[in-house]
């Protein structure tokens, strides 16, 4: 896979570890990492979420495990895709396409949008304010959350949202929206297991509830 990439343009590094690629990551920003889950030393999913502590660098996880839960396990970790091993050197292609097109970096001058008084999204800065707190938003959350709020109080179905948040070759991983949901959820709402703003929309998709004015 080093030598198909490497032939194709692209600059690779390799570690051999969790340890070590966090090492690597300290001296030398990464534009995109693919990561297996099963690593000596402190593995996968405890290397993606330390990543992603710090980093919004695009995470693309390689596993032979390929049931639900596993794919549900990496993205709560922070992984932006998943792919299941044995995989075709061309579909990993089009995943590392999908995932560098995404642009994490702030619009300069874009304004806040004031939802109700205890929630403020900072567009700009790729953040909400909850309750006077700032908390800061992953590309895939912050995505997610502005395609809904484009389409307020009407709800949007999941195969768009998963074509416009993750690319157009997706459309059936519904899972993936179900984790970055709770993961909103638990960001922004007051209490992430009955939400006030990101409801569900049965079989439908997800709808970003406006409140009215206060």
């Amino acid at each position: 896979m080093k030598a198909t990439l490497t032939d194709l343009g692209y600059l690779v590094l390799e570690a051999r570890s969790g340890e070590e690629a966090l090492n690597l990551l300290r001296r030398q920003p990464a534009d995109l990492i693919l990561l297996d889950l099963n690593m000596p030393g402190i593995g996968g999913l405890e290397t993606c979420r330390a990543i992603r502590e710090t980093s919004e660098v695009p995470i693309v996880v390689l596993s032979v495990r390929d049931t639900e839960r596993d794919k549900v396990h990496a993205l709560d970790a922070g992984a932006d895709d998943y792919v299941t091993k044995p995989f075709g050197i061309q579909e990993l292609l089009a995943r590392i396409r999908a995932a560098l097109r995404r642009n994490p970096a702030a619009v300069s001058g874009e304004r806040q949008n004031v939802i109700s008084q205890d929630l403020t999204i900072d567009f700009g800065a790729r953040r909400a304010i909850v309750r006077g707190k700032s908390v800061r938003l992953t590309p895939k959350e912050f995505d997610l959350l502005r395609l809904l709020m484009d389409h307020p109080n009407r709800p949007v179905p999941h195969r768009k949202l998963l074509q416009m948040v993750w690319g157009p070759d997706y459309g059936d991983e519904v899972e993936y929206l179900r984790v970055l949901v709770n993961q909103l959820r638990k960001k922004i709402e007051p209490v992430p297991t009955s939400p006030r703003y990101l409801l569900t929309e049965p079989w439908v998709g997800y709808r970003f509830a406006l409140p009215e004015p206060e």
